[in-house]
């Protein structure tokens, strides 16, 4: 599943890489500032591009809410949430069956950008948290959907079975989010979608070779230290770690 991400590009190149532009000039200094590590279980703000506004870059929380809930539920109904990934990630199997993504599966999808993602690896009943990343460096689209809570969005990102190299790495889970070139991120938003074109889109295999993979340090797991830094993001090495991408 993927409960953790970083995103360190700085918004003019989101807007230049998506051709949008931020909703609020207000919020960029905010969303410049590098984010090396965040952890989806303290429900960040995130930058998402929504379906109902394809030009734009929106703030959103990380965690989908069900679009029945007001404001003042969202922090409770995330405390309950949490036994069940507090919303964090959904599965694409699902998506047109669950009584919170069917209700946006058809009008409510989106795009999340970052920079990098991290999976754990499983190895004699020890957790190695390993980076996933765009070779080119370039930034990584991930499948989304999201409903709106008064004046927040809230969103979830989408999961599928891991391709050979995700469940190499994920072998526990062996799950993967949806990641998407840019043809498919435009057709991912477009209000033209049946549900048979949705279906063929959450199928799509990101290219493996595309991406770059390795261990990083297991501070990521450790909520007693900031992991918010660069340093979390650099290649670690364990001399008992067998797995090699």
């Amino acid at each position: 599943m993927c409960f953790h991400t970083s995103q360190t590009k700085k918004v003019v190149a989101l807007e230049n890489k998506f051709k949008v532009k931020i909703s609020d000039n207000a919020l960029i200094d905010y969303f410049n500032t590098p984010k090396y590590h965040l952890n989806g279980f303290a429900h960040p703000n995130m930058l998402v591009i929504p379906q109902e506004r394809p030009d734009v870059l929106a703030p959103a929380v990380w965690g989908i809410v069900p679009n029945n809930k007001n404001t003042d539920e969202i922090k409770p109904y995330y405390k309950e949430a949490v036994k069940y990934g507090g919303g964090l990630n959904a599965r694409s199997e699902k998506v047109f069956q669950h009584f919170i993504y069917k209700d946006s599966i058809m009008e409510k999808r989106c795009i999340i950008p970052v920079s990098g993602f991290f999976e754990p690896h499983d190895q004699n009943g020890k957790k190695y948290p390993f980076h996933f990343k765009s070779k080119s460096n370039d930034v990584l689209a991930l499948a989304g959907l999201y409903t709106v809570i008064d004046t927040y969005i809230t969103f979830t990102v989408l999961t599928k079975e891991a391709s050979p190299l995700f469940e190499k790495v994920h072998n526990s889970k062996k799950r993967q989010p949806i990641i998407l070139d840019e043809d498919r991120t435009h057709n991912w938003l477009s209000v033209d979608l049946r549900a048979s074109d949705i279906k063929d889109v959450l199928k799509y295999h990101y290219p493996e070779n595309d991406l770059e993979v390795y261990p990083v340090s297991k501070d990521l797991f450790n909520t007693n230290v900031d992991s918010n830094i660069p340093s979390i993001i650099e290649r670690a090495y364990y001399d008992d770690l067998l797995l090699k991408v």
